[in-house]
């Protein structure tokens, strides 16, 4: 995101998060929708010192929130994408049960592994986490920390004793390297593919010192360029040698404490509760069939009292105003949803036009440049100045500003004078992105290579809900 994006959006965007008061929210601020939820929490995170963590309901929760939260942290900060993506992260739940030999996905294990090790480096500032993904013990951060090795030219470290510390971290030795978590060690050379990174890195070494890193083609094995420093993070939570085990909740703010938020409370309970019941019948029907080989419940899981504990007296956001939060005060927000115009360009004109007619300040999201030019020119065509939000000097001439990015839905913000259109709202049908449809083909491919027969778990509803044991 470029810098002028940066000026535009975040005088926009900050002036109305604080018209609102989302900067400084109350115990209960009602009305949001999911992705104006987003902006709160940025907000929020903005303002406080160190780590924010949103607990919402399910993992399909975690995806979009973390989706729209990178766009407006992207916007108010002025950031690059990877810097997003390593200061905005998910926390999913493990997604399996483990009682029925199961294994998280690798790439599930790897996301909450980055997410904790973030949260003790220190260089997370908003971790979007569900209620189940609450509910494991994990290893405590300084043994997530001994897991972990920074590498750039000049680290004096055996390739032998790297390996070591790899295997270790989770990651399995294959020759090629062309999956993310594997690893192979080759002389005075080290190949590896770390979970968060697009490309392997091949590690040179002269004696006990690193020489040279270079990213490489997983598929053609050739080099594509130098990198500066690798750093390679555990892609497990929870270590065989570790018996002191705490609660998620708590190995998130050990070192550097956080700040908490919770986006519908009685559904975060619901979904914490559910889960720790189904762990609980499905380890009792494994005992009975004398195949419970894993931690007994207690120990490797919390309750939902333990979490209940911690985010109890934490702000709380809610769709719809609440009844019984007793003395609690509620900031009720005017938020509304943009309207589906499932192509009718002619309608959404006619609702840019009210908008602005109203004193309302107008953003509209494109998924790509493409698109956003596209609209510049629609716009065009029926009298309505638009300017891409880089061009910062046009800025003040636009009646629609369009920036890039990826947003679940538009909404309105009535009293600070903002409508927000995304590109699913005016030209789709369909309300999943590009972007989403990409990474949901991608993770089907990969779970072709892993599936076994009875192993097949379909999450109809998105929620990533445990399956029953029968």
């Amino acid at each position: 995101m470029s810098t002028g994006t940066s000026l535009t959006l975040r005088a926009l965007l900050s002036q109305a998060a604080s018209r609102v008061a989302l900067d400084k929210l109350a115990p209960v601020t009602a009305g949001l929708t999911p992705a104006a939820k987003a902006l709160a929490a940025v907000a929020a995170a903005r303002a406080a010192s160190g780590l924010t963590v949103l607990v919402v309901p399910t993992d399909k929760d975690v995806e979009q929130l973390v989706m729209d939260a990178r766009f407006f942290y992207g916007a108010l900060e002025g950031a690059s994408d990877a810097e997003v993506e390593r200061v905005v992260l998910p926390l999913p739940s493990i997604q399996v049960d483990p009682y029925r030999g199961m294994s998280p996905h690798f790439r599930v294990a790897a996301s909450r592994a980055r997410a904790i090790h973030a949260s003790a480096a220190g260089t997370a500032r908003l971790i979007v986490a569900s209620a189940p993904a609450l509910l494991p013990r994990v290893s405590r951060p300084e043994r997530l920390a001994r897991a972990s090795v920074a590498i750039r030219s000049g680290t004096e470290i055996e390739p032998l004793r790297l390996a070591e510390l790899l295997v270790d971290a989770g990651f399995t030795r294959e020759d090629p390297v062309d999956e993310h978590g594997s690893f192979t060690i080759r002389g005075g050379i080290v190949d590896v593919f770390p979970a968060g990174d697009l490309e392997p890195v091949r590690i040179e070494f002269v004696g006990d010192m690193v020489e040279s890193l270079r990213r490489f083609d997983p598929a053609t094995q050739r080099s594509t360029g130098p990198a500066d420093q690798l750093l390679i993070v555990p892609v497990r939570e929870r270590f065989d040698d570790e018996e002191d085990l705490c609660p998620a909740i708590d190995a998130l703010g050990a070192l550097h404490g956080l700040r908490l938020i919770v986006s519908e409370f009685g559904l975060v309970e619901d979904q914490a509760r559910k889960t720790r019941a189904q762990l609980d019948k499905s380890y009792h029907d494994a005992a009975e069939r004398g195949s419970a080989d894993a931690r007994i419940p207690s120990v490797a899981f919390v309750a939902w009292e333990d979490i209940e504990a911690r985010i109890s007296g934490a702000p709380r956001l809610e769709e719809l105003a609440l009844q019984d939060v007793g003395a609690a005060r509620t900031h009720e927000v005017s938020c509304q949803p943009a309207m589906e115009f499932r192509g009718r360009v002619g309608d959404w004109i006619a609702d840019v036009r009210s908008a602005r007619a109203r004193g309302d300040a107008v953003l509209f999201v494109a998924d790509s440049h493409g698109r956003a030019e596209r609209t510049v020119e629609i716009l065009r065509e029926y009298e309505l100045v638009a300017v891409l939000v880089e061009r910062a000097e046009d800025a003040h001439a636009a009646a629609v500003l369009v920036a890039v990015g990826s947003l679940s839905r538009g909404f309105r913000l009535s009293d600070a004078a903002l409508q927000i259109y995304v590109e699913t709202d005016v030209f789709e049908e369909e309300r999943q992105t590009a972007g989403t449809r990409q990474s949901l083909a991608k993770t089907f491919l990969s779970d072709l290579r892993e599936l076994k027969v009875g192993d097949l778990i379909v999450h109809v509803d998105g929620s990533m809900a445990l399956r029953d044991a029968h």
